[in-house]
């Protein structure tokens, strides 16, 4: 079919372009370049952003970056963290190893050894967050909320292999109650009516 036949088909909803013939001399590329270089949208685009830039600070949609930061909502899926017990500051993972066998990533390594009272502690705690894909798996599964996603999405690296220590997610222990952490309300946290779904075990009957 020609395109003259196409064009002169009544077809409802379809917006048919002007085919622009090719330009020839060269007066008629510099007249070309000259009609979509000037064109009034140009202008029309510069005094929206002329106006945008003259309402002021008060008045802008765009975020001061880096000075002012986004919220982050606490189920937001960010960098991990390790949480401590509020009452005693003690460590809250007890180096159970379900947060490990169930990455999908195969990125989360443990080491637990045990005291001299012989109970076992985790001593080697990494994250490989070059490979976490970060679904939320092992805070969801750990039954004492230890690992959780914490509000920290500034996380830029010059590698390829970046590794989180049990140290720099770890709640420090000198600044635990100035550190301002209190009951994880995110992604893997214990709902409101908690107890109500939960079953009791066989020997509480």
């Amino acid at each position: 079919m020609k395109l003259d036949q196409f064009k002169n088909r009544n077809v409802s909803g379809y917006i048919y372009y002007k085919h622009e013939e090719p330009a020839k001399t060269g007066w008629e590329k510099f007249c070309k370049v000259f009609r979509r270089s000037v064109k009034l949208e140009l202008f029309a685009g510069l005094w929206i952003v002329f106006m945008e830039m003259a309402k002021g600070k008060k008045n802008s949609h765009a975020m001061q970056y880096p000075l002012e930061k986004m919220q982050i909502f606490p189920r937001y899926r960010s960098v991990h963290k390790l949480l401590r017990l509020l009452e005693s500051g003690n460590e809250r993972c007890i180096g159970c190893g379900l947060c490990e066998k169930i990455c999908v990533s195969n990125c989360i390594r443990m080491d637990t050894k045990t005291d001299d009272k012989g109970r076992k502690f985790v001593s080697e705690y990494t994250i490989n967050f070059g490979r976490c894909i970060y679904c939320g798996l092992c805070a969801e599964v750990c039954p004492e909320l230890a690992i959780v996603h914490g509000d920290k999405y500034e996380y830029a690296s010059e590698q390829r292999s970046l590794f989180g220590l049990k140290e720099d997610m770890l709640t420090p222990a000198s600044t635990f109650k100035n550190s301002g952490q209190k009951e994880f309300e995110g992604y893997g946290s214990l709902s409101d009516n908690a107890d109500k779904c939960v079953k009791k075990t066989p020997l509480s009957y």
